[in-house]
């Protein structure tokens, strides 16, 4: 179903400078942004698909919305490609993924139906696609098993060997939060297996009332289960935001239909990430994309509605593992969005906050790397709403912003041992800080009036940086 975006809400955009789109990551033409759905590389393009409503800036209904992209850092918005308009779906087009099966991509989503009592229905539907353009709904192909709540949904589907395999989010009777497991030979027909992650499953107590867009996938030799649960209880530095994505590192047993993992870690320590979802590229790395929001959030006083769209998507990542860990870095296609370079190769910096010479701009990418590390506390201002800080005595870093709407600043932290490097990128108002090579990242919506670009740089005691900053190209095409 093709969307007149002239009808919904660009009508009330014209004549406002639309100050808070970023340049290089992917927005909503108008409307609401969430999950990314459908992650994958397919006859010579990528494609991610999204949670969209286009017609208002709440989640009120949920189409599939659509980018494409030849080369990871380029991307094109295209027509909306599924619609909330049949009995299985008719409460929105719900998350989901995609797979390529005999020169076909084939997309799993969740049908959600309110009946007339208001009781949620939830189906695991399917469709196809001969170029990944548009997609012909084939309808239910999974119903909800016993001893789930109709909250049941984003089915992940990929194949090893011969067979099928699926994973969902759910939530038990009990209100515990679990992924579901099936297996097919056919796409079609589906056997349950139970669940294989969840609370009171290998060794967790509780964990969440909810799981939601599980991934499960190989890399190096070990298996990661990615999930989004929801019900977590702040512990320290841990579990900040409303609700959490992370991952789990383990062994899954096919023949047994059993997954052994240790502890759960958070993928992103900042304050908007949510829904990750990924894929293999065409380099045959592992990439990820993640939503930059987070669900049930206070988005009525949202600044970007001003100009009928909210919420974003980071920038493309690619995955690996170091030390029982997932490092996450930006893709290398992205260096290629780089242009008016300026480089200091050395720059001491001390208690009083600097700016640097071309070190500026609200859409760009910079690279630090500490040479020095007599101190005990780095600081980096980006104009006014954002701060960054590690603290080397306590081995604390933060990254702080200035809330939208108030004057409250809030926090978001983890312990590292060291500081050697950041990556950083800034897109007018977005940042995403990738520590150490990936070891860490803290990705973070902020909004200010303030239209200084400015960065600035101090510390207690002495230390030099190396500092690389390119300006970025606009790459989002509507």
């Amino acid at each position: 179903m093709n969307i007149d975006l002239e009808k919904p809400m660009t009508h009330l955009t014209e004549n406002k400078e639309d100050r808070y789109r970023p340049k290089y990551h992917m927005t909503p033409p108008v409307g609401l942004l969430n999950d990314p759905n459908g992650f994958i590389y397919f006859k010579g393009k990528y494609h991610v698909f999204y949670q969209w409503n286009p017609f208002k800036t709440d989640h009120s209904t949920k189409y599939w919305g659509h980018f494409t992209s030849g080369n990871l850092y380029e991307w094109h918005h295209e027509t909306s490609v599924l619609a909330p308009e049949d009995w299985f779906d008719h409460s929105g087009c719900y998350s989901g993924s995609a797979i390529e099966n005999k020169g076909n991509l084939i997309a799993f989503y969740t049908g959600n139906v309110k009946n007339e009592k208001g009781e949620r229905e939830t189906y695991q539907c399917m469709a196809t696609s001969k170029d990944g353009m548009s997609l012909d709904k084939k309808g239910p192909i999974l119903h909800l098993p016993d001893n789930y709540t109709a909250h049941f949904r984003d089915p992940k589907v990929w194949k090893k060997g011969s067979t099928w395999y699926m994973i969902v989010g759910t939530q038990t009777k009990e209100e515990e939060g679990m992924v579901a497991f099936f297996s097919s030979e056919n796409l079609t027909d589906w056997e349950h297996h139970g669940p294989i992650a969840g609370s009171y499953m290998n060794g967790l107590d509780y964990f969440g009332y909810m799981w939601e867009c599980p991934d499960l996938f190989s890399l190096s030799g070990q298996d990661i289960l990615i999930v989004s649960p929801q019900g977590l209880e702040a512990k320290g530095d841990k579990y900040n935001n409303l609700f959490q994505s992370g991952y789990f590192i383990g062994e899954m047993n096919y023949e047994d239909q059993t997954f052994s993992h240790g502890t759960f870690t958070e993928l992103d320590r900042g304050f908007d990430f949510y829904a990750p979802q990924t894929t293999i590229g065409s380099n045959g790395k592992r990439l990820l994309v993640a939503w930059m929001g987070m669900p049930d959030e206070d988005e009525k006083n949202h600044p970007t509605i001003d100009n009928c769209w909210i919420h974003g998507m980071t920038i493309p990542r690619e995955l690996s593992i170091m030390e029982d860990k997932l490092y996450q870095k930006p893709v290398e296609e992205m260096t290629c969005l780089r242009t008016k370079e300026v480089r200091h190769n050395k720059v001491s910096i001390s208690t009083d906050f600097h700016e640097f010479d071309g070190i500026s701009g609200n859409s760009i990418e910079m690279v630090i790397d500490i040479l020095s590390k007599d101190y005990e506390v780095f600081n980096m201002r980006v104009s006014d709403a954002i701060q960054v800080s590690y603290d080397s005595s306590t081995n604390i870093f933060s990254l702080t912003r200035r809330k939208y709407h108030s004057e409250i600043d809030e926090v978001r932290e983890c312990i590292l041992e060291d500081l050697s490097s950041l990556n950083i990128f800034i897109d007018v108002s977005t940042i995403e800080i990738f520590i150490n090579g990936g070891q860490e990242v803290f990705s973070a919506r902020y909004f200010t009036d303030n239209k200084d670009s400015s960065v600035l740089f101090s510390c207690e005691g002495e230390l030099s940086l190396k500092i690389t900053k390119w300006d970025m190209k606009n790459s989002i095409i509507f």
